[in-house]
């Protein structure tokens, strides 16, 4: 990939696979980095606080994987979970450096505090984070991770209900798919 892209040689694979469904962030710098502890969230991406007073296409993002995290009384480690669904996860995240690249620096920091204090700015971004996964193609990706979601058994109904929430169905993922190719 990119000399731009800093990503753990453990996982290298599985964000490449998901890279090369974004082909525009070749020359974006990104990091990808373990942190020990995401709050609500397994993946978290953002812009540099330093890059918000670069350009555009000079500025840099990080995406935080959490090292583990908890569903229910189950721990799970992100370095294990199968590679369809964190490739799923990942290309979910690449949906919001593609969003956030089509804003400028005041738009930005709005679009920061507005996910901060409203929960209906949250279902607007997360929902056009994967409209933009699947928009590149990665719908088999998604479908899987929200799958791996929906349908584990140790997974609380209460997670399940905030992935209900703030994302888009099964069903609008097809209904997605299937605009995109009568295109």
């Amino acid at each position: 990939m990119s000399a731009q892209h800093i990503i753990p040689e453990d996982i290298r694979e599985n964000v490449e696979t998901a890279l090369q469904y974004y082909p525009q962030l070749d020359n974006t710098n990104l990091e990808f980095r373990f942190k020990k502890n995401i709050k609500k969230s397994t993946m978290q991406a953002r812009p540099r606080f330093s890059s918000f007073f670069k350009s555009r296409k000079n500025r840099t993002y990080v995406i935080l994987i959490s090292e583990k995290f908890k569903i229910a009384d189950k721990e799970f480690l992100t370095r294990q979970i199968p590679d369809a669904i964190f490739i799923g996860w990942i290309g979910h995240e690449l949906g919001h450096i593609m969003d956030y690249q089509n804003r400028n620096k005041l738009n930005l920091i709005w679009f920061g505090i507005k996910y901060l204090l409203s929960d209906n700015h949250i279902v607007e971004a997360e929902r056009a984070a994967d409209s933009f996964a699947v928009a590149h193609g990665m719908e088999r990706y998604i479908l899987k991770t929200k799958d791996f979601i929906l349908n584990h058994a140790d997974i609380t109904q209460s997670y399940k209900d905030r992935i209900i929430k703030y994302y888009l169905s099964p069903e609008e993922i097809m209904h997605l798919v299937e605009e995109r190719d009568a295109e």
